[in-house]
């Protein structure tokens, strides 16, 4: 019997100040939901029930999302229970990459939990380099570090150019939220 060949997984990072980032790992992970493909996604900010986890819900069978954000802090000062919380999450994707069970794993806004001091880039670049051959990781969030689009194999930078927000148009619900 033939060994089916396992297909390489690369690092993917969307960054910048641009609309989009999640946007893009929720599609990503729809379009593999669609292949067959597991993912699991890792929020790092976020807590709550937003529109894209109430749509994921109908993929629970290939699409599993765990929020490890507490959701409070706003003035970019984590308290002592949001570091333990992201770190938790930390010590969660170590573990589901270990497990080998997921095709792709979306770390997202995990830019944005190193430049808050919630995780250190150090553990980011780590996943890297300890991901399975065979997995997909995704990295979202704004202000990536330098060491991580390094690493990374694919780097997308979202970049605004015209957004109604400027003006006065709040987050709509189904749209930005």
């Amino acid at each position: 019997m033939k060994q089916k060949k396992r297909k390489k997984g690369y690092t993917q990072v969307y960054t910048g100040n641009g609309k989009g980032k999640t946007t893009a790992a929720i599609g990503l992970s729809i379009r593999a939901a669609g292949a067959g493909l597991k993912v699991f996604i890792a929020q790092f900010i976020k807590m709550g029930d937003y529109s894209e986890i109430k749509a994921l819900k109908r993929f629970s069978d290939l699409i599993t999302v765990e929020q490890f954000g507490l959701g409070r802090f706003t003035n970019g000062k984590p308290t002592p229970e949001d570091i333990k919380a992201a770190q938790q999450g930390l010590e969660r994707v170590k573990s589901v990459l270990a497990s080998n069970e997921y095709n792709i794993i979306v770390l997202e806004e995990a830019n944005v939990a190193v430049n808050l001091g919630l995780i250190v880039v150090q553990d980011l670049l780590g996943l890297i380099i300890q991901k399975p051959y065979d997995t997909e990781l995704v990295i979202t969030g704004r202000g990536a570090s330098p060491m991580v689009i390094e690493k990374a194999d694919l780097v997308t930078e979202m970049k605004p150019v015209k957004h109604y927000f400027q003006k006065g148009v709040p987050a709509r619900l189904g749209i930005e939220k």
